[in-house]
């Protein structure tokens, strides 16, 4: 096994290095692009007539040939030696040369910002351009008119230095303690981080500044892809917030290999911006919903296009299919992002125009609103049409976020997030300066935007409210769990509304990282989130998928909830279990317009105390239920059907839905899936189709309780038809780690199919016909 592990491990140093070599080249281009126009300037320089003088050429090209001859160096060595590859194939010592030469970087970054300053005041020298190509060649003109992008290119030594340090990272971490280049890496690693930590707190303000006319610095203080919504169309758009201006980019598609760029779409002077009042002009306008089936059709292909990147990259193929595989998946990851968003946030330039963004929480919108607010108390504005071309053009280069979607688009998918179940227990919080009714939310972020799973109770007039409440979230790659402390306001004409959002103020948020290492301990692990004065505590614990997708039976000798369900005894065929029969009357009185019933998680603990109930066939069970958060009922429901031996739809039958659904001519498909459901033990079928009529009802109620069938399937589809466990599936293996991309995900999906299948079915045959039925044939 250990022989296995170092030859998988001194492969990995040949893909490596491969990507190095790759990225060499692109650097070697840029660097290339930088002094391409620097010997017809310096030869201009000598004329009557020179564009630049020679102090200013050498300003702006200081260390740049050195740079270009060192790294040319570095990779006319590695190149030969990757392709005579062998596992014994040394290469550390390039490596620690490069690092040895860091000097030269270090001269660089110390003329840096002069150099910035000087091609930057070049470029504005419009005016000499007529004259410049009388008297010049047109090669000589259209290198100059390169200057006018050239600022970018300027940035690429210094980020340079930032991403060798974390390739040396990589290498290192497959390169065996006993191959000699080990040492010569940790060495060049060392120089490497030294370097880097005494030259970090000087780049980042000069990466985040540009001057303006006064002298002062305009900062980058926040940037983000959004989805801006433009005559009813959605638009992928990356916004930047400046120290005086807010600024929506559209990235150019880049061309022959150009550099990136942006196109200004608009902008607003932070003294000019505010937030627009729904109850002051014409309502947000209609948001174009996606639905949810081409949602889950993405979030497929993503799984399968990841599960392809894996297999190319275990039989060893050539990188040029996995560029051509990570290619489709960004476009899909970028449409999925492009698409789910649906919550509006609006701004508004007092000269009239509005714009209409579509994000993914309120988390997010609060962020904006409080930064923009903050910096509009002492910021001044100033900008004339030149600057804000320079200002578009620099965007390249002061952007932090540089991938679409934010969270899953990574380079190296080692840390895909989190699946599987997490508990929460909200506790208590404090730090509140006057009595309120609060409540909390809980999001958590799932393919790349976040999504709100749970909500508290309201605890009424208290500074120091005490929910201790339990939830179980399901995460799908997730990576972050955000909180957001609410003030509920009865008394509707208290606040205004913005963007069509609701008239609760938001007191607080907050958020953890879900570190996946922290989170193996099964144990409940306390933490405390501190936001604006307020602390919130809470307690966490994570089961990982390849447990919380077992079904757990009931270890009651009694049965589940108090019923023995076989399903039910012989004496009861013809009924619905109790337990089911209750929970829907109670959700149908009162949780139809519930928002996210069945979805959002209940009460934990709530849920456990109906259960116990069921358990003992309580006599005031129906009392604790009328007094219950609708949210709790829904879940414990769902429990049932979870801890049930097998599945309603029975572990013999499974296989068999999982293979019809895959069925592409539809009336074999609406033949053998209806045989198939008249086929199930007959107490199974009353049950499964009292809760089919029960989820169309809830479906009705969609444009209130935003549950379409699809999001009921989504929610249903599993708990109904997951295997037992000798019949499922998920690798028996707790020790591999299960992605999004692992056979389970498109299993999941399969399930969901099956429910949703019946769901949309018109009619379905009565259990009366079971035996009568002779429309639909067996044969496929």
């Amino acid at each position: 096994m250990f022989y296995v592990y170092l030859e998988k491990g001194l492969e990995m140093r040949k893909w490596v290095l491969s990507g190095i070599l790759a990225s060499e080249e692109t650097y070697l281009s840029h660097l290339e692009a930088l002094l391409l126009p620097m010997k017809p300037l310096k030869a201009a320089a000598t004329t009557s007539q020179p564009v630049l003088t020679s102090q200013q050429i050498e300003t702006i090209f200081f260390k740049v040939p050195e740079l270009y001859e060192i790294h040319k160096e570095f990779y006319d060595g590695l190149f030969p030696r990757v392709q005579q590859w062998s596992h014994q194939q040394r290469v550390g010592d390039l490596f620690q040369k490069l690092a040895s030469q860091l000097g030269v970087y270090r001269a660089f970054v110390d003329n840096y910002e002069v150099a910035m300053e000087t091609a930057e005041k070049c470029c504005q020298a419009n005016a000499q351009f007529a004259e410049i190509s009388e008297v010049m060649s047109w090669y000589l003109f259209l290198m100059f008119l390169r200057l006018f992008f050239f600022t970018a290119l300027l940035y690429k030594p210094v980020d340079r230095v930032t991403r060798s340090t974390l390739v040396l990272h990589d290498l290192l971490k497959h390169t065996p303690v006993s191959h000699p280049d080990h040492p010569l890496l940790q060495d060049a690693l060392r120089i490497s981080q030294n370097f880097l930590s005494s030259i970090n707190e000087e780049i980042t303000p000069r990466r985040q500044s540009m001057t303006v006319k006064k002298g002062e610095h305009r900062q980058l203080l926040k940037d983000s892809f959004m989805v801006e919504l433009v005559e009813g169309a959605r638009k992928l758009r990356h916004v930047f917030l400046f120290t005086d201006l807010f600024l929506c980019a559209k990235l150019k598609k880049q061309i022959g290999g150009k550099s990136q760029q942006y196109d200004c779409k608009w902008y607003i002077p932070l003294t000019d911006l505010s937030f627009q009042m729904v109850d002051e002009s014409e309502a947000v306008p209609n948001i174009p919903l996606v639905p949810d089936e081409e949602l889950d059709a993405m979030k497929i292909k993503i799984s399968q296009i990841k599960n392809d990147i894996q297999r190319e990259k275990r039989a060893n193929k050539g990188s040029k299919v996995i560029e051509r595989l990570k290619k489709k998946l960004s476009e899909q990851e970028s449409l999925l992002l492009l698409m789910s968003p649906n919550m509006a946030f609006r701004v508004h330039n007092r000269n009239g125009k509005s714009y209409t963004f579509l994000i993914s929480s309120d988390y997010e919108r609060a962020e904006w609103r409080e930064n923009i607010r903050e910096q509009q108390k002492k910021c001044d504005f100033s900008l004339t049409s030149v600057e804000l071309q320079m200002l578009t053009n620099s965007c390249v280069k002061l952007q932090t976020v540089h991938n679409i979607p934010l969270t899953i688009n990574k380079e190296d998918d080692e840390s895909p997030g989190l699946y599987g179940f997490l508990n929460v227990i909200v506790h208590s919080a404090t730090g509140f300066k006057q009595s309120s009714n609060l409540y909390c939310t809980l999001e958590v972020d799932s393919f790349g935007y976040f999504v709100n799973k749970a909500k508290t109770r309201v605890y009424r007039d208290t500074t120091e409210p005490n929910w201790n409440e339990e939830f179980e979230i399901e995460l799908e790659g997730s990576q972050t769990l955000r909180i957001l402390c609410y003030e509920k306001c009865y008394n509707k004409t208290k606040l205004t509304k913005e963007d069509g959002e609701s008239t609760d103020r938001i007191m607080g948020k907050g958020q953890i990282q879900l570190d996946p290492q922290a989170l193996q301990d099964k144990d409940w692990q306390r933490t405390v989130i501190s936001m604006n004065g307020v602390e919130v505590k809470l307690s966490v614990k994570f089961t990982s998928r390849e447990f919380s997708l077992k079904r757990m039976p009931s270890r009651k000798q009694t049965g589940v909830f108090g019923v023995k369900i076989a399903i039910v005894t012989k004496r009861e065929r013809s009924k619905v279990p109790y337990i089911v029969r209750q929970c829907v009357e109670e959700i149908e009185r009162r949780g139809m317009e519930e928002v996210g019933i069945y979805r959002v998680s209940g009460v934990a603990t709530d849920i456990q105390a109906l259960k116990a109930a069921f358990d003992v066939n309580n006599k005031d069970v129906s009392v604790m239920m009328s007094e219950m958060d609708v949210n709790a009922i829904a879940g414990t429901l769902k429990l049932y059907f979870r801890e049930l031996p097998e599945p309603l739809f029975t572990d013999e039958l499974y296989p068999n839905f999982a293979e019809g659904i895959a069925l592409s001519d539809p009336v074999a498909k609406e033949s053998c899936m209806l045989n198939l459901l008249l086929s199930l033990p007959e107490p199974n079928l009353v049950t499964f189709l009292f809760l089919l009529d029960h989820l169309k009802r809830v479906a009705e109620r969609e444009s209130v309780n935003k549950m379409s069938l699809h999001n009921l399937a989504t929610v249903f589809g599993p708990t109904l038809l997951r295997p037992s466990e000798k019949d499922s599936k998920i690798p028996a293996n707790p020790t591999q780690p299960i992605t999004m991309t692992d056979s389970w995900s498109l299993e999941v999906m399969s399930q969901v199919q099956v429910l949703l299948y019946f769901l949309q079915l018109e009619t379905i045959p009565t259990p009366d016909s079971k035996r009568q039925s002779i429309l639909f044939s067996t044969e496929v």
